[in-house]
């Protein structure tokens, strides 16, 4: 797996609070990785695209784009006073999620980092469109960070899938436990595994296979699934070196259970894998969708496997970099 070297910061210009930069320079710090602060900007009143584009509308738009940077530059100032490298790129880009692809495919970035929004009304933190379609499109690891500090010895929750469900390929679960277990050993932190599974889903097969009414050995049929499950789960676990009272296997749906043990343990960050079928089809997220990621009360980190392409289209807006 690659190490991380390179991360694409994501700065929302609208607002003074920046979680996710905090989050990014103790990562880099860590790492020794540097940082890329990205401005991504566009108003569609001074495209040209509703009207014949003008010189006037183009010195409009230079002259956004140069405010962008200052903003930057003095966001980077202290960091590379602490002896991190920073560099800043303010581009005239949209939708935001798909100039955000393209800036980390065109940098060479090996994370993205970018904050989820705070909505005070349920207090939590709520991913945005742009957060899902990032998690749909973004052919790097994706971290999404909410308002929240990360502890001292920071735990991260690796969830796998190693029943194989939902098409995802056998290696994800590797990539995932390896990017956790690396990243826990850089900040010194801890990892556990997680796995959950349906019971149900094993009666009612057994129910429909059975084509007449009969009386099914319930008990049994359950205890075979989770016998079954958990034998492939402990190979992963061991072979990874995740101790067993760090292996939290659930019976349950993945939805409610992944955000009970994130919040029991308690999780700073849950790494997920994500696979789209293809650029048609909904986004599968482990064994899990939205209802899981809403409901998390921690950062999230998403991995795409080695052979995911992104849709978006890499021909860019005009944009400046430094």
């Amino acid at each position: 797996m690659k190490d991380i070297s390179k991360i694409l910061v994501v700065i929302d210009p609208t607002t003074e609070d920046q979680p996710g930069l905090g989050r990014a320079s103790w990562l880099a710090g860590k790492l020794g990785a540097e940082l890329e602060l990205l401005v991504c900007f566009y108003n569609e009143y001074l495209s040209g695209d509703r009207l014949f584009d003008s010189p006037s509308l183009e010195n409009a738009r230079q002259e956004l784009i140069q405010s962008q940077e200052k903003y930057l530059d003095s966001l980077a100032a202290p960091l590379r006073a602490d002896g991190i490298t920073v560099n800043t790129s303010a581009i005239w880009d949209h939708p935001l999620y798909e100039g955000i692809v393209r800036r980390a495919v065109a940098s060479s970035a090996d994370l993205v980092i970018k904050d989820t929004h705070h909505h005070s009304a349920v207090e939590r933190a709520l991913l945005t469109n742009t957060d899902w379609n990032l998690i749909r499109t973004c052919p790097v690891r994706l971290w999404l960070v909410k308002p929240r500090e990360i502890a001292e010895k920071p735990v991260f929750v690796a969830a796998i899938d190693p029943m194989n469900q939902h098409d995802k390929p056998a290696a994800l679960d590797d990539d995932i436990l390896q990017l956790s277990t690396k990243l826990s050993q850089s900040v010194d932190g801890d990892v556990h595994a997680f796995h959950s599974y349906d019971p149900r889903i094993a009666v009612a097969t057994a129910t429909a296979n059975a084509y007449i009414p009969v009386s099914l050995p319930y008990d049994e049929i359950e205890q075979q699934m989770h016998e079954e499950h958990q034998k492939r789960f402990t190979e992963i676990t061991q072979f990874h070196g995740v101790a067993d009272d760090k292996s939290h296997l659930v019976a349950g749906l993945t939805h409610e259970e992944l955000a009970i043990v994130a919040e029991e343990v308690p999780a700073d960050v849950v790494v997920m894998g994500a696979v789209a079928r293809n650029r048609w089809k909904r986004l599968f997220i482990g064994a899990t969708a939205e209802r899981t990621l809403e409901h998390l009360p921690c950062d999230l980190l998403i991995v795409k496997p080695d052979w995911f392409k992104t849709p978006v289209a890499q021909d860019n807006y005009e944009s400046d970099s430094q």
